[in-house]
């Protein structure tokens, strides 16, 4: 591992900020804003979608928002700042997952909808964080036999059906938002699908960091043509008051219900593999060792912030898989940038103003955006599974049943709505919750639990991964010569044959690198 983090240092990789560097405010500021940008979209897209299938008020829908920033400001400075054994201390940036979604909107209706529906959920949400924050307490021992429940082919699958049952509803939007007057009117298409193409365009021509950006500035732009072309009302906004805190428990006590409780804890099992590999992979790009310690402490605030969320009126957190991309792309890999980013959204959580003017986004141009999103998420689950040997009839197995069980509940509506007990349809009336468990069973069913070796080939930094498979890329030597090749690496010699080991080393390590990246960060 030396010789792969010489090399690294050698090549530029190494930050002028490493992760426990404390910046100048004005960059503190300026790095931790860009965070922000990087992650606005992401934070308000959820709820912004189970209140608008939840039939909120605009009004209502505003305080969600509200109370979504202002708790992943405090789930962020928690993970990334550390309270004792709890958060990673790495710049991982927690938002709302969107796993969640299908399964709380199942929740919610299923308990008739409105804020009697949040009741529910909220209850659902603070057992499920609680029980994250226990397990994230087990033994080293007990705790890795559980996480070998999730070797590549279970995560891969449950990535991609995350993916596959959100785009549908992104496409709802798209149309006009389901139950809306207007469902179904090609304008809304129109604003849908030139939001989409404003994001692609940029995601293709722009900069780094107006890619990073694409979803923000769609949104945006999209809402800005709305408006001129009078589609777009921001009456809201004036009716909203600058200043608003979120107290706990707004709409009511929470309700805790057997059903919705276990559904949200598959929904946290699954998010804790999310940020497992989220934890892995900035672990890796910031240069410091993540073991089985950290990634319990990185678990530990998932389960925190999440009950948390149930009680300042939010909802299930994980650590964002579209902020550790942005680590790797500007290499500023201060923790500290993400606890400024964390003020910056307690700050914009205490002013309805500006969650009125997000709540005005039209349903077009919100769902044109969100479908770009959802099919990135599918994308990430596929990027997965092209490292899962697929020609072995076990894993293929694995992967297509359960993707024909995620497709059930939107393939056959009505067997959950006229044929199914109500409680048991608000735990089976979802794609992710039928798809993830389908996945785990028939894992365990045809390849048993993952090794552990297996796991850490996962999961392990890529740099340990790099290092291993670049040693069997240099060519077979004399028993002297990788002494003497580490050796003139390091003094810069420039001899034929160890120049010739040395880039073939340094190749294979970044190639594996990469690999390894993307098999350890999972999409949110």
């Amino acid at each position: 591992m030396a010789r792969v983090a010489a090399r690294l240092s050698a090549s530029g990789e190494q930050s002028t900020h490493p992760v426990d560097e404390v910046l100048p405010l004005p960059k503190l500021a300026l790095y931790g804003f860009q965070h922000v940008l990087a992650f606005y979209a992401g934070a308000v897209i959820v709820p912004i979608i189970v209140g608008s299938a939840l039939k909120l008020s605009p009004e209502q829908l505003v305080y969600l928002i509200n109370a979504d920033l202002f708790t992943c400001g405090i789930a962020s400075i928690i993970q990334a700042f550390g309270i004792g054994r709890i958060g990673a201390r790495l710049p991982l940036i927690q938002g709302v997952t969107f796993t969640a979604v299908s399964p709380m909107i199942a929740i919610g209706l299923g308990a008739g909808g409105g804020t009697a529906a949040l009741l529910v959920i909220y209850g659902a949400v603070i057992t499920a964080g609680i029980a994250t924050f226990a397990f994230a307490w087990l033994p080293a021992n007990a705790f890795r036999a559980v996480m070998r429940l999730f070797p590549p082919v279970v995560t891969g699958t449950v990535i991609t059906v995350l993916g596959i049952v959100l785009i549908p509803v992104g496409l709802n939007d798209a149309a006009g938002g389901l139950g809306t007057p207007d469902f179904g009117d090609p304008k809304n298409f129109a604003y849908a699908g030139g939001t989409m193409l404003f994001i692609l365009v940029l995601m293709k021509l722009g900069k780094p960091f107006l890619s990073s950006i694409a979803i923000l500035l769609g949104l945006v732009a999209g809402t800005a043509v709305a408006f001129l072309l009078g589609d777009a009302k921001f009456g809201d906004v004036g009716n909203a008051g600058w200043i608003g805190v979120s107290t706990p428990f707004h709409f009511g006590v929470p309700k805790f219900e057997w059903f919705p409780i276990v559904l949200m804890l598959i929904v946290m099992l699954i998010t804790m593999v999310e940020t497992t590999g989220d934890t892995y992979a900035v672990g890796d790009i910031v240069g410091k060792e993540v073991d089985s310690e950290t990634v319990a402490r990185a678990l530990r605030a998932d389960g925190a912030a999440t009950a948390l969320g149930g009680i300042l009126n939010s909802f299930p957190y994980v650590a964002f898989a579209e902020n550790v991309g942005l680590v790797r792309m500007t290499k500023v890999k201060s923790r500290f940038v993400v606890v400024a980013a964390g003020v910056f959204m307690i700050i914009l959580g205490l002013l309805p103003k500006a969650a009125a003017i997000v709540a005005a986004v039209p349903h077009g141009v919100l769902g044109g955006a969100a479908t770009v999103m959802f099919a990135m998420v599918a994308l990430a689950g596929i990027q997965t599974l092209a490292k899962v040997d697929l020609k072995e009839e076990k894993n293929a197995l694995v992967v297509g049943v359960s993707l024909a069980f995620a497709l059930l509940p939107a393939t056959v509506p009505v067997l959950f709505s006229k044929h199914m007990d109500p409680d048991l349809s608000s735990l089976l009336n979802s794609g992710v919750t039928l798809g993830a468990t389908a996945a785990i069973v028939l894992n365990l069913i045809f390849n048993g639990l993952a090794k552990d070796e297996a796991q850490t080939a996962v999961h392990a930094p890529a740099q340990v991964v790099a290092e291993a498979k670049a040693e069997v890329a240099v060519p077979a030597q004399p028993a002297a010569a990788p002494a003497g090749a580490e050796k003139a690496a390091e003094k810069g010699a420039e001899k034929g044959a160890e120049k010739g080991a040395e880039k073939g080393a340094e190749k294979g390590a970044v190639k594996t690198a990469e690999k390894a990246d993307d098999a350890g960060a999972p999409a949110s």
